[in-house]
């Protein structure tokens, strides 16, 4: 894949960091970490799913959080000092990982679940009053003159 210099860009323009780092990881897609797999679902008109698959970590061993639209999810093994097996074949990974999703304005995290090896995150776009379509009711000059004649 060619790779884009952007340094020029940076010099001569303000502002717009974030547009030349999401630009930056975009060209970088090859470097992109594709461990744990994971779907993103629409559940409703406003309402998603994300499910990753973690085989092998409890609850106690992921971390989900929140912060300025971004959502971060870690997972890290304890070590089982209890029992002392000899592997003679390991496929499932455990090792740790940090995903993170960038999520839009709006978006709310409502809830996790973990069954069946699949972490659930489910999301809610939430709009505030201020940005839903507004009904403005429609009045005539005419009733208003009419109203006004009469009062007086």
């Amino acid at each position: 894949m060619r790779q884009f210099d952007l340094a020029p860009l940076y010099r001569n323009t303000v502002g717009f960091d974030r547009l030349f780092s999401m630009l930056d990881q975009m060209v970088g897609v090859d470097a992109a970490p594709s461990y744990p797999p994971y779907n993103i679902e629409r559940t409703g008109e406003n309402a998603y799913r994300i499910s990753i698959a973690v085989a092998g970590f409890t609850d106690k061993d992921l971390t989900i959080e929140v912060k300025e639209n971004t959502l971060s999810v870690r997972g890290e093994r304890k070590p089982n000092d209890e029992r002392k097996v000899e592997v003679l074949h390991q496929g499932i990974a455990a090792r740790s990982f940090d995903r993170r999703f960038q999520l839009a304005d709006g978006v709310q995290v409502i809830g996790a679940t973990l069954e069946n090896g699949l972490l659930h995150l489910d999301l809610v776009r939430e709009t505030p009053e201020a940005k839903k379509p507004k009904l403005i009711p429609i009045s005539t000059n005419g009733s208003k003159t009419l109203e006004t004649k009469q009062a007086a």
